[in-house]
């Protein structure tokens, strides 16, 4: 037996993009359902360096336009969850070899006056061997550079901009795939399916946003059957975590002899996050890993620049994204627009709006748009409204994390500062519904490895989708990192056992 539903707006994809739409539309008053074939940012969008940020290296290619965007929507962001989304300062040394230091400084003049900044500091210049920025850099480095952009959890983003949709009304629907949809009547007759029970549901919607990522060309012609001139291009990026080895809380962007750049950021405290490479990629998105070459290579740019010397079983993991990117012709990976653009098919009344490219930076202005070329179907939805809205648990007076958290620890006297950190950095101000009416580490239950306690699962369960010891270890939480093999093994036999009914 099959169950029907009807919306105003079918939002095909669970990543950044289609998260954002659907919380853009259903904050306007439409009523919207959105499918994820696996968990929320189980692709591309909990695979991405964690920035907010302009884009720095794209104004080598003349992106002004995206960088310029990508500024404004940075501290757009910034007052919008500030628990999740943080400033970082990016340590820049210098190499004579690559980039000129002028060309650096004129990149960085208009990456401070592009975007109207008005929270983060400015660039200044650095002398490596007096600053102690400098302390962990080779001694031939004598000149550096130093400018803000932010940090961001990524798939926290995702999963939060899905809690808002659903609170606003939309129905997220996680581990649902769309087998079908075919235009009927001036309207869509869709099917999807549940990829855990089987069961099929029909719905029939006024318009359908395809934002799979990349998936995205698969879905115009398997499941719609349409055609589009857009295409999206694989680019696979790949990062490895490996012991943080320098001291100070700043990043470093470095420069390779093949004018790649790679990031080196602080990453859960004691780590460091590094990446990314830029590689054409044809395979199946689903499959995607890091290949040994890429981890080789990113230990050796890390190596030409740093006095303590990476090696690979110093490398804690590592984890491969494939990046949809607008297919523009370039022939350099690292030169493909990160813009987004889209394909609206109207054939026969119903809309089908194709979504390429995209960065998680311009997520927000990105659905703002999608929604805006919808409007005409939609003329008494209401008009923009995320640009000063704030993201669940981004309900902190003034965006002013270090004051809130100050707060926070005062509320739970009895709680570890390390653990005050974990569930203000991921809940922000609704810490307390995490928490409950627990007044001890006893009672917030079982602890499986980390900081990861059983209310905190429940709550994961309960309010944001989790299904799997993955979705909790891995996108919603971090602690798959700070688990030995033998918790992580525990771990997942309890919640295949305390929520078999749900799986």
């Amino acid at each position: 037996m099959t169950e029907t539903q009807t919306c105003d707006l079918f939002v095909i994809g669970g990543g950044i993009n289609g998260a954002g739409i659907a919380r853009d539309a259903a904050g306007r008053g439409l009523s919207v359902i959105m499918c994820e074939k696996d968990d929320l940012a189980q692709g591309t969008s909990s695979r991405s360096g964690k920035l907010v940020h302009g884009g720095l290296r794209y104004l080598e290619y003349y992106e002004f336009r995206l960088v310029r965007e990508a500024l404004i929507e940075r501290e757009v962001l910034l007052n919008s969850a500030s628990h999740i989304i943080w400033p970082m300062r990016f340590v820049l040394p210098h190499s004579p070899n690559d980039r000129p230091a002028w060309l650096v400084r004129l990149g960085l003049f208009l990456y401070d006056h592009l975007g109207g900044r008005k929270r983060l500091p400015g660039t200044r210049t650095l002398d490596l061997r007096r600053d102690p920025e400098g302390a962990a850099v080779l001694d031939q480095y004598t000149k550096g550079f130093e400018y803000s952009d932010c940090w961001v959890d990524d798939s926290r983003l995702v999963v939060l901009n899905a809690v808002d949709a659903a609170e606003r009304g939309a129905r997220i629907l996680t581990r649902t795939a769309c087998s079908s949809i075919r235009r009927e009547g001036g309207q869509w007759a869709i099917e999807m399916r549940d990829t855990r029970t089987g069961l099929v549901t029909k719905v029939t919607a006024r318009a359908v946003v395809n934002a799979g990522g990349p998936w995205v060309n698969d879905i115009i012609g398997r499941v719609a059957g349409t055609n589009s001139k857009r295409s999206v291009r694989l680019v696979k990026g790949s990062h490895i975590i490996v012991p943080k080895f320098w001291s100070g809380q700043n990043a470093y962007l470095v420069q390779n002899d093949d004018k790649r750049v790679i990031f080196i950021n602080p990453y859960e405290g004691d780590m460091a996050l590094i990446g990314t490479t830029d590689i054409p990629y044809d395979g199946a998105p689903e499959n995607v890993a890091a290949d040994e070459s890429e981890i080789d290579y990113l230990l050796k740019v890390v190596n030409r620049y740093f006095k303590e010397k990476l090696r690979r079983t110093d490398v804690i993991e590592s984890f491969s994204g494939v990046r949809p990117l607008f297919d523009d012709g370039k022939g350099n990976p690292s030169a493909v627009t990160r813009d987004y653009v889209f394909d609206l098919d109207e054939t026969g009344g119903a809309p089908l709006l194709n979504v390429f490219g995209g960065k998680i930076t311009t997520f927000r202005k990105l659905s703002e748009h999608a929604i805006q070329r919808l409007a005409p179907f939609f003329p008494q939805m209401k008009g923009d409204w995320t640009s000063g809205a704030t993201l669940p648990g981004g309900e902190i007076p003034n965006a002013d994390y270090v004051s809130f958290f100050d707060t926070l620890r005062a509320a739970y006297p009895w709680m570890p500062r390390e653990l005050v950190t974990h569930y203000g950095r991921l809940y922000g101000a609704r810490t307390a519904d995490v928490i409950g009416d627990a007044t001890s580490l006893a009672s917030l239950g079982r602890h499986f490895g980390g900081r990861l306690y059983e209310a905190e699962v429940h709550y994961l369960v309960r309010k944001e989708w989790a299904q799997t010891a993955e979705d909790v270890i891995w996108r919603r939480t971090k602690e798959r990192l700070r688990m030995t093999d033998a918790q992580k093994a525990e771990f997942e036999a309890w919640f295949q056992t305390a929520f078999q009914q749900a799986a």
